[in-house]
């Protein structure tokens, strides 16, 4: 018998605190929405397993591992059992990637504490429900990634020079959406995804759930105060805005809308259209793949050094020049003595889909590469999964560079890293094939 189980808690810092940004400074004045975490658990008879999705930029490796041994003795799950991922909205600073904003350990600490007792509270919800699962589409995201006449490839200029020659690579719109129901027939948690980077109030001085926050809003609007879900897909390259010269000029709270309002959408329609399934099978492998690291030359590791002096002298620098060198510096830092990152991959099926996860940025393609190669009918690609290990770029973002392109902290790994994550994957949503 399948059983479901959910919580939800508010996970908003306290005021005065940073806020992630890799380019910005500033601290939250005031709270616009609140931040939650959400954790959604399905058991059936021989597999059981947690979805645990946070307002937050990211949770570095090391955090999630942790927090996910504690979440389990409150659960009684297997630590990997459970699979937190983050939104990647602008909340507290808890990923380095701002030189003049430390990681909010004091946070941290709160934030474990605060997800242990969601993971006791989910496991203790669990009772018999039914679970419905559709794929439809809805157009959140765009590609970001623009091409120039001098062969360069940059992280989301405005397009309207004369030398713009088109985007670097594709979008997804399909959305998935996995819910519970109970036996009154009444929806008791929605998990849902799409495909596009939450930015639209990047560098504000206040805490924002951003898009997957008023998403959320709204589905709670139409069926009840229930646990929520966002995960997003394949991200790395996709953005909020249109980059091809065709769009108008929206101010934030039109962005925000203009993004809530179709996910939010397209989720309750789907809810509405499909029946839950009566009975629905539970499936989880998931496989650790080493990647190699690639690390910053000699000569680009003094020009950092260089530049973060100018800014520790209380100079003007711009803020990509300071992202860029504070990235190649801590790069070496943390993996100078051992080039090398682990990258855990999770296939979970549930009835007729199957969800990946894997920690990345993963650029589009890879998530369009692994959906095509799916045996399943469905299939969905979550990111920055049990740790935030950076962008993944193809190899075209590679060979032209910019940012989200050059090897940095966040951009680290080797440009094989996504094919890798392509074929891992694809090995495990076989294997979960195979007894069809």
């Amino acid at each position: 018998m399948l059983q479901a189980g959910s919580a939800s808690t508010i996970i908003t810092n306290e005021l005065g605190t940073d806020i992630q940004g890799a380019t910005v400074g500033g601290k939250a004045k005031y709270i616009r929405d609140e931040l939650e975490a959400g954790g959604l658990c399905l058991v059936d008879d021989n597999t059981a397993v947690m979805f645990v999705s946070c307002d937050l930029g990211g949770l570095e490796p090391e955090f999630t591992q942790d927090a996910r041994e504690s979440m389990a003795k409150a659960s009684g799950l297997d630590p990997r059992a459970i699979i937190i991922g983050a939104t990647h909205t602008g909340g507290p600073s808890v990923i380095p990637s701002n030189y003049v904003k430390p990681v909010d350990s004091a946070y941290l600490a709160k934030l474990k504490e605060s997800l242990t007792v969601l993971a006791g509270h989910t496991m203790n919800s669990l009772k018999p429900a039914r679970i419905g699962v559709a794929g439809g589409h809805a157009k959140i995201g765009y590609n970001r990634r623009t091409c120039w006449s001098d062969g360069s490839h940059q992280m989301g200029p405005n397009s309207d020079g004369h030398d713009f020659t088109g985007l670097e690579g594709p979008e997804d719109h399909e959305q998935l959406v996995i819910y519970a129901v109970d036996d009154d027939n009444r929806v008791t948690a929605v998990l849902h995804q799409n495909t596009a980077h939450p930015c639209t109030f990047y560098g504000a001085d206040f805490y924002s759930a951003d898009y997957p926050g008023l998403a959320r809003k709204l589905i709670r609007d139409a069926v009840g105060d229930i646990p929520v879900l966002f995960f997003n897909g394949a991200f790395g390259d996709i953005g909020q805005d249109t980059l091809d010269g065709h769009g108008i000029g929206m101010d934030k709270e039109m962005k925000l809308g203009r993004c809530a309002l179709p996910l939010a959408g397209e989720t309750l329609r789907l809810i509405y259209e499909t029946a839950p399934l009566e009975q629905v099978s539970i499936e989880h492998v998931y496989e650790d793949i080493e990647v190699a690291v690639r690390l910053p030359s000699a000569e680009r590791l003094k020009w950092a050094g260089e530049v973060l002096e100018h800014v520790d002298a209380g100079e003007q620098i711009p803020p990509f020049e300071i992202v860029s060198a504070h990235g190649a510096a801590l790069l070496q830092k943390r993996f100078g003595d051992n080039p090398v990152g682990k990258l855990p991959i999770h296939v979970v099926r549930i009835g007729p889909a199957a969800v990946v996860t894997q920690p990345t940025e993963l650029f589009c393609q890879f998530g369009l590469d692994i959906k095509r190669r799916s045996p399943f009918p469905l299939t969905a690609v979550f990111s920055i999964c049990d740790g935030y290990s950076g962008y993944c770029p193809t190899y075209p973002a590679v060979i032209s560079g910019g940012y989200s392109g050059e090897p940095i902290y966040w951009t680290r790994f080797v440009p094989e890293a996504g094919y890798r994550i392509v074929d891992a994957s694809s090995r495990l949503l076989r294997q979960l094939r195979k007894d069809d």
